[in-house]
């Protein structure tokens, strides 16, 4: 049965793509059959994933979408493209964020993601879902369509601020939209292990969170090797597969196995 993870959180920066990618071909790594889906108009995922150019895709999250919303079958595989290392993903561009201002007038708006996956998602284990840096309505659809949402929030005062509004969203579309939802967790990213206010804000998330929110036992840690897997458009795991974040991504993928079991 295959398992339908949000990646979501409204500030940027926080480390969501590289979270989606790596967990994602962790999971790969492991034996399962991944699929991960980009919900974010800015195509940073298809960049970490090889495709130089986004916007010059003829078929993209858009485009199955719009078929949903029309009524029209996709054909099985249709916009997916296979990475070497694995893992199947649908890429986004940047008419993605036309379609969510488009979506307003559509029946059923907040579903059509979810009417798309439940299509597909019997030859995966799992489908990670991007999310863009916001609320609106392509996250609301990630939401509806996920059975579980994991929240990176980078070790600083105001992504941790922003906290609260996320969770809340997460509250309304679990009592109105999908019963189903539940947090997975909060995960630490770029933790600078080296300051005292790193671990000040680390600590400040386990006292507000800790009791509600299941926090992920290990970090990602600061380092550059993170930011150069884009441009190299592959893996922590084949970039740097002895350092840190590599280290912190496999800990995550194994956390995430075992919630399975």
């Amino acid at each position: 049965m295959c398992r339908v993870i949000a990646v979501a959180n409204q500030k940027g920066g926080v480390g969501k793509t590289t979270t989606c990618v790596n967990l994602g071909i962790g999971l790969a790594r492991a034996g399962k059959k991944v699929l991960l889906v980009e919900a974010d108009a800015q195509g940073s995922m298809a960049v970490s994933l090889g495709i130089a150019e986004p916007d010059e895709l003829d078929v993209t999250l858009v485009n199955i979408m719009e078929k949903v919303i029309n009524d029209e079958d996709a054909e099985l595989g249709e916009g997916i493209i296979h990475h070497e290392e694995g893992i199947d993903f649908i890429p986004a561009n940047i008419e993605l964020a036309g379609l969510e201002t488009a979506l307003v007038n559509v029946m059923s708006r907040e579903t059509i993601l979810r009417q798309y996956l439940n299509s597909i998602k019997g030859e995966y284990d799992f489908a990670i879902i991007d999310c863009m840096p916001s609320l609106g309505m392509i996250t609301i659809n990630a939401l509806v369509a996920a059975d579980s949402v994991l929240i990176p929030v980078e070790a600083a005062y105001l992504p941790v601020k922003g906290l609260q509004q996320l969770i809340k969203t997460i509250g309304r579309v679990h009592r109105k939209l999908n019963p189903a939802l539940d947090i997975m967790g909060i995960l630490l990213t770029k933790v600078d292990r080296r300051t005292n206010f790193a671990r000040d804000i680390s600590a400040q998330i386990r006292e507000v969170y800790g009791n509600r929110v299941h926090i992920f036992e290990n970090c990602i840690p600061l380092s550059v090797k993170a930011a150069e897997t884009t441009a190299e458009g592959k893996s922590i795991y084949l970039h740097d597969p002895k350092g840190i974040v590599a280290g912190g991504y496999h800990s995550l993928t194994q956390e995430v196995l075992a919630d399975e079991k």
